[in-house]
């Protein structure tokens, strides 16, 4: 069994449930050097890893650890407004307007033609960037310059790891915030910490900035279940995922090994074990230019949510204004990297990629700030913007992406959406859309004290805090 490290307070400590999870995936063969934990870490009800997990290994992929669909992360959007030139009113004015802009919850998103579809898969944000006449310069301040592939691959090599039917689909599915319970689409207000790190960001006291949080959508999902042991949440789902099995026609996978495959995968959902890819095999081969391919689609929804932003805002102001994007951060992800002096595969369920400084020496600002991160607080406390450290090697340069689940509910619990809104509205927060049954559950009892977990990601030398972020507008579903 492989060590467990707790980057955490002892207040900070999962509950049970959560442990057992942990002690199970530190008892694969797997593990490389141990199995490091997050602040924020917590369990997630039909996921076999918690969120706030990270785990290296150095010769198998464990799909299991990682959430439904690979790439669901954050991004950061700077605004020419602060709380001087935007009042509460032109606020409201403009999330009213949001609320039709950016969907949570549809069939049909914005449509983009298959070869776009297609090249998103290949080349990443640059192939939607163009689409939509959008400066490709923005790309610089993307996790991998919005792009999971160092060496695009062909058409072919597309097809023979996703089935047609995904890619379809993927053509009317951009734009959408998605009704997942923690996605949202914030408007926060800025207060510097570490000032010189502000400036580099060019972020000012009381600046107004948009933080995001959203995935790679369904394509996401459809690449994850159809080489994963994870239940489809939605008979729709499962419908389309089978529907991509009967209908894959690959020359890297025969009709006999996707049979294999289905078998295995229904197996593993019961099993404790975790289920294993060889990277090296023709198996692996296809998992890994799926899971990268669907995940370009996360940096693509955001991408086309962020043009859907502006277009409100001219909509409602009658101003043209270009947002500056900050950082595009994914925290669901699978990485190639060298860490103690070895070539892993880095598994990050629910953590940012944080390397310090030096490791971003390359980048004009984030070799001065270290690659940033951002801690989401719930609806109604504050996020901390943070910069990686290069002390942060026990945990594979990760930063955790958020306060995370309590296990210890707090008072004052509210009971209703009504009193959701009467305690948001005492702390000058509305929110917007909010129709989902669970959106009481997003309510700041439910989550852990940012404040702690800002306070413990600093002592155990994860990340550095450069700003707070207070939440002014909410849009969720």
């Amino acid at each position: 069994m492989a060590p467990i490290k707790y980057f955490l307070s002892p207040s900070l400590m999962p509950d049970k449930p959560t442990q057992l999870q942990l002690e199970n995936t530190a008892e694969n063969g797997n593990v490389f050097k141990h199995v490091a934990v997050m602040p924020d870490v917590h369990s997630k009800v039909g996921r076999k890893c918690p969120t706030g997990t990270v785990v290296a290994t150095k010769d198998k992929i464990l799909p299991q650890i990682m959430d439904t669909a690979p790439n669901c992360g954050m991004r950061l959007l700077a605004t020419p407004w602060n709380e001087e030139n935007l009042s509460q009113e032109s606020i409201n004015e403009l999330f009213l307007e949001l609320i039709h802009q950016v969907p949570t919850r549809t069939y049909w998103g914005d449509w983009i033609d298959y070869k776009t579809a297609f090249d998103i898969c290949r080349f990443g944000s640059k192939a939607l960037l163009k689409f939509i006449g959008r400066d490709e310069k923005e790309i610089n301040n993307m996790y991998k310059k919005g792009n999971f592939f160092s060496e695009p691959p062909s058409r072919k090599e597309i097809l023979d790891a996703v089935p047609k039917i995904f890619l379809r689909i993927a053509q009317f599915r951009l734009g959408i915030l998605g009704e997942a319970g923690n996605h949202f689409l914030d408007l926060m207000k800025v207060d510097p910490i570490d000032q010189e790190k502000a400036d580099v960001l060019g972020l000012k006291k009381g600046q107004y900035i948009f933080l995001m949080h959203t995935g790679s959508g369904v394509f996401g999902q459809y690449a994850s279940y159809f080489f994963t042991p994870k239940k489809e949440e939605h008979l729709s789902m499962k419908i389309i995922t089978n529907l991509g099995r009967l209908t894959f026609n690959s020359d890297l996978l025969s009709r006999k090994e996707i049979m294999k495959l289905q078998k295995e995968v229904k197996e593993y959902r019961e099993k404790k074990e975790f289920f294993e890819i060889d990277p090296h095999s023709k198996r692996g081969k296809a998992f890994l230019i799926a899971n990268k391919a669907s995940a370009n689609y996360g940096f693509a929804n955001r991408i086309m949510i962020t043009k859907n932003i502006e277009e409100a805002i001219q909509k409602t102001f009658r101003e043209k204004i270009k947002l500056e994007l900050i950082y595009d951060i994914p925290h669901v992800l699978l990485a190639r990297e060298n860490h103690f002096g070895e070539n892993v595969w880095v598994h990050r369920n629910g953590a940012s990629r944080g390397f310090g400084p030096s490791r971003m020496k390359d980048h004009p600002l984030f070799s001065k700030t270290g690659e940033l991160g951002v801690l989401a607080g719930s609806m109604s406390t504050p996020s901390y913007l943070v910069g990686g450290s290069d002390e942060n090697t026990a945990a594979f340069y990760s930063i955790n992406h958020g306060a995370g689940k309590s296990k210890n509910k707090s008072e004052g619990i509210p009971q209703t959406k009504r009193e959701l809104l009467k305690n948001m509205e005492e702390r000058k927060i509305r929110l917007y859309n909010g129709r989902s049954k669970g959106i009481v559950q997003q309510a700041s009892q439910f989550h852990k004290d940012i404040n702690e977990i800002s306070k413990v990601v600093q002592e155990n030398k994860i990340a550095n805090p450069i700003a707070k972020l207070t939440p002014v507008a909410v849009l969720m579903a």
